[in-house]
C-alpha cells in the first residue's frame, strides 16, 4: 500500500530549535463514503430529479398565463 492510498492529510508546522519540540501535527481522514460512478450517475440523478418536478412546472406556467391574460381582459374591459 502506498502511503498516500489512504487518503488522510498530514501537516506539520516546525518553529525551529528552541529547545523543545514545537511541532503541530493536524491529520484529517477522509469519510467513510464511497463515490458511486462520478460525473455519469450524478447527471442522470440530476435529470431524474429536474423530470420529477416537469409537472408542477407545466401547471405553474399555465397558471401564470392564465393570470396574464386575465390581467390583459381585465384592462382591455375598463378601457371601453
Amino acid at each position: 500500500m502506498d502511503e498516500h492510498d489512504d487518503h488522510s492529510l498530514d501537516i506539520q508546522q516546525n518553529v525551529g530549535d528552541v529547545g523543545g519540540d514545537f511541532t503541530k501535527s493536524i491529520t484529517i481522514e477522509a469519510p467513510e463514503t464511497t463515490v458511486g460512478g462520478g460525473d455519469i450517475a450524478a447527471t442522470i440523478e440530476f435529470i431524474e430529479k429536474i423530470y420529477n418536478y416537469l409537472p408542477e412546472l407545466a401547471f405553474a406556467t399555465l397558471y401564470g398565463l392564465v393570470v396574464y391574460a386575465a390581467v390583459l381582459w381585465i384592462r382591455r374591459l375598463i378601457k371601453k
